[in-house]
């Protein structure tokens, strides 16, 4: 990257990808400052604390370990050096609707074996299936992830056309897998990681077969400390880069434009020379920017598809919860009415598929002794009604289908509870909807058909995270923070620059 030194640079938001920007444009000799609206850094990765128990808010799978080390090793450093990671095993358990249970493990043979027990065949068909998801990830990491591909034309290119031969680029998960397996239960496991893409199996292009070699060849792990630790580290490694921080400091206006920009806050206005938004797209341009000056009008944000909101509980238990795994799935024998009630005719589901995540079975500092930390997660659609009557209702109904579909019964167990849903991802995060993870990536929301990286409108104006490419994820995020510093440096940078990692 070029030299930014004596550029002024505040970056709105301390989500992943804001604090991922900092730290890249901080490394070429920029003065930045993130400011954030809420009491603590990390955006929807955010942590809550309550009488000695912690959760993570959002976030809580430690997926593509390689992509932490590319971005710390950007700065020479490496993950170790800022926390530990366990690999979970099994990397999760999967409770089906009909008193069916299996787990993931690390062991590769071991999963053939279970995929043959559904399946004739099936263990083979796993090995192929793996096989192309291996070379999808990695043809499509490096040359359509690490690389911004913002124009047609960057993809009708002779050298990247030979790089994308043999990906399955077209077509949808359902119809990719079903190529694979007939089992319905097999099908599911292949494609239960499309809920990290805020998709459906019907709407998900099938080039994010790659997730399964996420899954499965790359493994599930736990960070020390949680999501939250991963959080801390990439705050200090910007701290030492030299990134200044702000909390519970909302931006309420962006105006003027590069070199001339004033980013207004209750504490007062600040005079960048650019500005780097990690708040979500549709708040920017809607919210924080003059009619001018917006890239998008309402009609484009009102006819995306938005990856689901979720109804989410935060439960303190008394005693251990064996029957649960560290990270655990509940799939009805059939899902296809909940992904219709999230992006087709949108509902309360009546029939969930839901994730429950139970740090305290790897790490004992989660909550206090003879204790248990329990995060359940449904995805609901976005912009559903959200009241407190609701809310009580619909938490009955979880708790109630726990305790009939895995034999955990904690009803009345529960020492701590706090709930977060639709209208607490729009007020605390302003996001869209009260979508839990922004655009969906559908086949017209993949690529360049995602939002840019730099304004259409305002000259020094970026945007960084989930929305932008490469996508959904706190890896996507990560890299999203080094496109979006790579962008910003290829316009205003002014020499050759040697980052700060190597003037050693």
């Amino acid at each position: 990257m070029q030299a930014l030194t004596d550029e002024s640079v505040v970056v709105i938001g301390g989500g992943v990808g804001g604090l991922s920007s900092a730290c890249y444009l901080a490394d070429t000799g920029a003065d930045v400052h993130v400011i954030e609206k809420n009491e603590q850094l990390g955006g929807r990765a955010s942590r809550l604390e309550r009488d000695g128990f912690r959760f993570d808010m959002g976030p809580s799978w430690y997926l593509m370990p390689d992509v932490f080390e590319r971005f710390f090793g950007a700065f020479d450093r490496t993950p170790s050096e800022y926390y530990e990671l366990t690999h979970l095993d099994p990397h999760y358990r999967i409770f089906f609707k009909d008193d069916d249970q299996v787990d993931i493990t690390p062991d590769l043979e071991r999963t053939k074996e279970l995929f043959e027990e559904y399946e004739e065949g099936a263990g083979e068909q796993l090995e192929r299936y793996l096989e192309k998801s291996r070379e999808n990830y990695e043809v499509g990491m490096e040359h359509f992830v690490y690389e911004d591909r913002t124009r047609l034309r960057d993809f009708v290119d002779l050298d990247v056309a030979r790089q994308a031969r043999g990906l399955s680029l077209l077509g949808s998960m359902q119809g990719h897998v079903e190529n694979y397996f007939d089992h319905p239960k097999l099908q599911q496991i292949m494609q239960y990681t499309l809920v990290f893409l805020g998709g459906s199996p019907s709407n998900t292009p099938a080039l994010y077969n790659l997730m399964s070699h996420v899954d499965f060849n790359l493994g599930v792990w736990y960070p020390e400390g949680g999501i939250g630790a991963v959080i801390d580290a990439i705050v200090e490694l910007g701290t030492e880069l030299g990134v200044t921080y702000d909390t519970d400091r909302p931006a309420t206006a962006i105006k003027g434009r590069e070199g001339a920009f004033l980013v207004e806050t209750p504490d007062g206005p600040l005079r960048p020379d650019l500005v780097v938004s990690n708040t979500d797209y549709a708040h920017t341009e809607q919210d924080l920017l003059p009619a001018e000056q917006r890239g998008y009008d309402a009609d484009y944000w009102d006819a995306r598809t938005y990856a689901p909101s979720a109804f989410l509980l935060y439960l303190g238990v008394e005693g251990d919860l064996e029957e649960l795994a560290h990270h655990t799935l509940v799939l009805p024998t059939e899902w296809d009415e909940h992904f219709e009630q999230i992006f087709d005719d949108p509902a309360w589901p009546d029939d969930p598929a839901y994730y429950c995540c139970v740090p305290s079975e790897t790490d004992d500092t989660v909550a206090p002794e003879g204790h248990s930390a329990l995060f359940v997660l449904v995805p609901v659609a976005p912009g559903l009604d959200d009241t407190p009557e609701i809310r009580q209702n619909y938490r009955d109904e979880v708790l109630d289908d726990i305790a009939a579909n895995t034999g955990t019964d904690i009803r009345d167990r529960i020492v701590l509870e706090e709930q977060f849903s639709v209208d607490d991802f729009a007020s605390r995060y302003n996001s869209y909807d009260g979508t839990a993870l922004g655009l969906a990536h559908t086949l017209r929301q993949t690529a360049l058909f995602r939002p840019p990286h730099r304004s259409k409108e305002v000259d020094g104006l970026y945007f960084v995270g989930g929305d932008t490419t490469p996508g959904i994820g706190v890896p996507m995020c990560l890299i999203s923070g080094e496109l979006t510093a790579e962008s910003v440096c290829e316009d205003y940078g002014h020499q050759t620059a040697q980052p700060q990692s190597e003037r050693k």
